[in-house]
């Protein structure tokens, strides 16, 4: 099976077999991402996605879970990406559930009609980055989109019956606008009303443009505390009813679980009780 640079995926497809139909990420200009840098965006043809399935199907008995690579596989021409689909279905039928990145661009590209074939076709689960809500952090971190444009196509994602999950990251907008990305991005998530929320904890990671940006003392990053308390204000920010949150990556401090809206207060006192007892994990670094 043919695999291009350094390999990423959600933490949630750890056991999921990984192909990769399209090479790094076709925006790959976030000022805050290191991933991907490694490579030039490019698709990998039909022909060879389709021999990788086919060697696949050779080396495993069993493959349960699915997730299509890189960065934007969502990108993929509509019809040869439901070839691929078809194709998964028909070598895997034990499969249960192919997942893939979609960034906005790829969403918003794609008619109503092509993205509930892609649905009907077997593709259940995208994952996005919202990353913030609020459009002077996005146009800071060189997200490519306004907040409205995120959100617009993630409900695209959702009217054509994908499962929706959406990345932020605590801590992007600095000391200076922290209430406001909670605020912010708590309003985008209850306007795209995604499936399930992930959050993790901004590294500022040598090489990327915000790393320099720190450096020269224009970006400031939240302390851990201050970090939580945004994290509060983003939950106390959010209405939408059925919504998983989770809080659970290396990099965040305490790890928080729970669904909205029932589970709101639950979420907040578990950072509550961390704030008053001093147990939060220190995890995030930064090497400057």
């Amino acid at each position: 099976m043919l695999y291009e640079g350094t390999i990423y995926r959600p933490p949630s497809e750890a056991y999921s077999l990984i192909v990769q139909i399209t090479v790094g990420c076709s925006h790959n200009g976030c000022t805050f991402c290191n991933m991907y840098k490694d490579k030039q965006f490019h698709i990998h043809t039909l022909d060879q996605v389709l021999a990788d399935l086919n060697e696949a199907r050779l080396l495993y008995n069993y493959v349960d879970r699915m997730f299509l690579a890189d960065g934007d596989a969502l990108i993929y021409k509509t019809e040869d990406l439901v070839t691929i689909l078809d194709t998964i279905r028909e070598l895997f039928p034990e499969c249960e559930r192919i997942t893939s990145y979609a960034t906005p661009r790829s969403l918003l590209l794609k008619t109503p009609e092509e993205l509930s074939l892609i649905r009907e076709h077997g593709l259940e689960m995208l994952y996005m980055g919202l990353e913030s809500g609020s459009d002077t952090i996005l146009k800071r971190v060189n997200k490519g989109h306004t907040s409205a444009e995120i959100v617009e196509a993630g409900r695209k994602a959702k009217a054509a019956g994908f499962t929706l999950s959406v990345t932020i990251l605590s801590g992007l907008g600095g000391e200076e606008l922290w209430k406001e990305h909670a605020v912010e991005t708590g309003k985008a998530v209850s306007l795209m009303k995604p499936d399930y929320v992930g959050e993790m904890t901004l590294n500022i990671i040598p090489g990327t443009r915000l790393y320099e940006e720190t450096k020269a003392g224009q970006f400031a990053m939240p302390d851990p505390k201050l970090i939580l308390e945004e994290t509060k204000l983003l939950i106390d920010s959010i209405d939408n009813e059925g919504c998983v949150f989770r809080s659970n990556h290396v990099s965040n401090y305490v790890n928080i679980r729970g669904t909205f809206n029932s589970g709101r207060a639950s979420m907040i006192k578990q950072i509550d009780d961390a704030l008053e007892r001093n147990t939060f994990k220190v995890r995030h670094y930064t090497n400057m």
